[in-house]
């Protein structure tokens, strides 16, 4: 049998616990240390001083390590109730079909619970705290809305819980965490004290009956009532043994540790022996004391009497049980029975009484209503060992539902972490409309987020091991889009043929955005309305086609009188006299070039089959043409036929992008040079929030895949949710 180690971290006292649970359910304590805190390191139940705290703890540690022959790594701890905040809710899993309910399911009813309980305290906070889970009891099931003891195995429609969730806060946790670290042990399992004792105290054959049981400490006094065979509430108050001890400090001069050995020997002598801080020796009979500190211990029982009846509905229960070292002071169990309206016999200590099933292997280990909360914490680890497990992320200490299947991303949806800042955010998008098209330029894709586990690198899907320290850095956001009016397919291979002097020339569209024309390198903007215009003006063919128009001179189009401002459309034909060629800049860059082809029988230099480029320089002033005919489109040179066609700087490289499969469908990626893995998530619909404690599986062709893996086209992708 392996061996649990357990440490009740109190007010006064560490109590350190090494033990196993036996076949039969009994549990064997194998060794057992009990040691003070040198100083008052500790206020109701809070650490103050962790250094010192962390001192005792090692001691103890040492010393256990010293009758068990072996080291002690790992520690149950629980924790005290002090700002106590508990929340009661219902949560249900409705299933498709009728199903027979997994153990997994119940599991994870278990966690909705926690999680609603969580949401609901966040809304109704109205403290500085900050809470942390450290316990949850279930109160009830329900099986297809019918209270059940137990669910595994029922088939059912649907199932549900009542569930008790209780809450510390952080400050309290993060005390308990450091001063256990320092002491070089980590954190196996976490609970409340009450919840630790209960256990022990009230077995849940006894949790039918309407029962209170309070652990009284020493600077907390921590509650919990059973009603209908569960758990019903926690609660606590701060006072406890030390608000008895200062009285004595206070009456007789003492110091805390004498006054507190005073309190002890009051319990179990008829007279006390001490000596005050002058150094003088007295000796006082036990019922002085307790007369003196008669008044604090009604005044403790009058606050758990009224605590007990708030939480149990405004009534008394049928019983209080009372476990820990400040309830043994004379008259606490008879005061309380008094402010619980009960016969004194139903308040009782609970020591030997319920430690029955516990074996000390330590000959002279008294069974004591001390030992009750240690034993319970270590009893706990069996009961949740593998419900939760504890992470620090980004600084926020987390306790996650361990179903042998948690990964990072967990703990990143448990914090609230954006989803979009765990994955490569694109930068912004542009959206606009060609011909009445919608259409989208997206922006650059950002850098993956940065994710390490104890300082290590690590990825969304790495296993979270417990206590673990998980530190995201927030992916980049890419650059925003930029997209301009060359770089449209409209742009440049949409195009308009005009008949000029006779011969085809062949212009690209004008673009018009917002109703404006707009050059190639215009950068689209949010919203732009772009329209390829299928027509030009007199004007702007001659301007395309780098020409010098006699303006003096008749122009026709389609044989009718127009001028430089006449609209000519697809095919229309124009008729105009050319005084020169120029080689100002055109708009779109373009220049009118002539190709002169050779009549059949024509005799030109060696190598030569046509004379080409631009106009002016294909009919140089070098050249002699008889009669001085004119040149270019509808321009006949004597047995030369030329045609006009635009010369552009070299249009963007077409983006055809690629296409790839995901999950059997296909998803085309384009829009840049290379794409990766988490481009899909730009293309696709998938809730990263419906985890549930499942990892993601990224396959790209069968193998596992990275979120940076560069995609090629063709590739096969698969991405679902694992399954538990």
């Amino acid at each position: 049998m392996s061996n649990v180690f357990g440490l009740d971290i109190g007010t006064r006292n560490v109590v350190g616990t090494v033990g196993y649970r036996t076949e039969d359910e009994k549990f064997t304590v194998v060794a057992q240390y009990i040691k003070e805190h040198e100083t008052r390191a500790m206020l109701d139940g809070q650490i103050h001083d962790i250094g010192r705290v962390a001192r005792t703890i090692r001691n103890v540690k040492e010393e256990l390590e010293r009758q068990v022959g072996g080291q002690l790594n790992d520690v149950c701890i629980a924790a005290a109730g002090r700002v106590l905040k508990t929340v009661t809710t219902h949560v249900e899993i409705e299933y498709p079909e009728e199903t027979i309910v997994p153990g997994e399911d119940i599991h994870t009813l278990h966690l909705l619970g926690v999680e609603k309980a969580q949401d609901e305290l966040k809304e109704k906070n109205d403290t500085r705290y900050k809470f942390y889970c450290v316990g949850y009891s279930v109160v009830k099931y329900y099986l297809n809305d019918e209270i059940f003891i137990s669910l595994e195995g029922h088939k059912a429609n649907v199932i549900g819980c009542d569930i008790i969730v209780t809450f510390l806060p952080e400050d309290v946790v993060d005390g308990l965490y450091s001063a256990v670290g320092q002491a070089d042990l980590t954190v196996a399992n976490m609970t409340l004290e009450p919840i630790a004792a209960i256990n022990v105290a009230i077995p849940e054959n006894f949790r039918m009956l309407n029962i209170a049981l309070v652990d009284v400490g020493a600077g907390t006094s921590d509650i919990s009532v059973t009603r209908d065979g569960s758990i019903i509430a926690y609660g606590m108050i701060p006072y406890a043994g030390d608000e008895v001890t200062e009285v004595i400090v206070q009456h007789y001069l003492v110091d805390f540790k004498t006054a507190e050995q005073m309190k002890l020997d009051s319990t179990t002598k008829t007279e006390i022996t001490y000596e005050d801080i002058m150094s003088i020796p007295h000796t006082i009979p036990s019922s002085e004391l307790w007369e003196l500190v008669a008044p604090t211990v009604d005044k403790i029982t009058t606050e758990i009497a009224g605590k007990i009846c708030e939480l149990n509905g405004n009534k008394s229960v049928s019983a209080c049980f009372v476990v820990g070292g400040g309830g043994k002071i004379h008259g606490f169990t008879e005061m309380l029975a008094s402010h619980l309206d009960l016969p004194k016999e139903r308040v009782a200590l609970r020591g030997e009484e319920v430690l029955k099933e516990v074996h000390f292997q330590q000959a002279d280990i008294k069974k004591d209503p001390l030992l009750v909360t240690p034993i319970g914490i270590c009893m706990n680890y069996y009961e949740q060992k593998n419900n939760f497990i504890m992470v620090r992320f980004n600084g926020e200490r987390l306790k996650l539902y361990d179903n042998n299947h948690l990964t990072i991303v967990d703990a990143a949806l448990a914090a609230g972490f954006p989803n979009e800042q765990i994955f490569p955010r694109r930068g912004t998008a542009i959206n606009f409309t060609v011909n009445g098209a919608a259409r989208i330029a997206r922006g650059e894709a950002g850098e993956a987020a940065i994710v390490t586990m104890n300082g290590k690198p690590a990825h969304i899907n790495t296993p979270l091991e417990p206590n673990s320290e998980i530190i995201i850095e927030p992916s980049t956001t890419g650059e925003n889009a930029v997209y301009t009016i060359s770089q449209l397919d409209e742009f440049t291979n949409a195009t308009v043929d005009f008949v000029v002097n006779g011969k085809m020339v062949t212009c690209p569209k004008f673009v018009q955005v917002n109703g404006s024309l707009e050059p190639g390198s215009y950068e689209i903007q949010e919203g732009d309305v772009i329209e390829t215009r299928n027509f030009y003006t007199v004007g702007q063919v001659a301007e395309f086609m780098d020409v010098e128009v006699d303006r003096d001179k008749e122009i026709l189009v389609n044989n009718r009188e127009a001028d430089f401002d006449t609209l000519v459309y697809e095919n229309f034909s124009i008729e105009w006299t050319v005084l020169s060629f120029g080689v100002a800049d055109a708009p779109y860059e373009a220049k009118a070039v002539a190709e002169v082809k050779a009549p059949v029988g024509m005799n030109l230099p060696e190598g030569v089959e046509n004379l080409s480029g631009d106009v002016e320089g294909a009919y140089s002033t070098e050249t002699s043409y008889a009669d001085d005919s004119e040149v270019a489109g509808g321009y006949n040179v004597p047995g030369y036929e030329a045609t006009f066609a635009p010369t552009e700087e070299p249009a963007p490289q077409e983006d055809k992008g690629i296409v790839v499969f995901v999950n059997g469908e296909p998803v085309p990626l384009t829009g840049k040079d290379e794409f990766i893995f988490v481009d899909i998530f730009d293309r696709i619909t998938f809730d990263l929030t419906q985890s549930r404690g499942r990892a993601i599986a990224t396959l790209v062709n069968g193998r596992e895949a990275q979120f940076t893996e560069v995609l090629s086209h063709g590739d096969k992708v698969e991405l679902y949710w694992k399954e538990n």
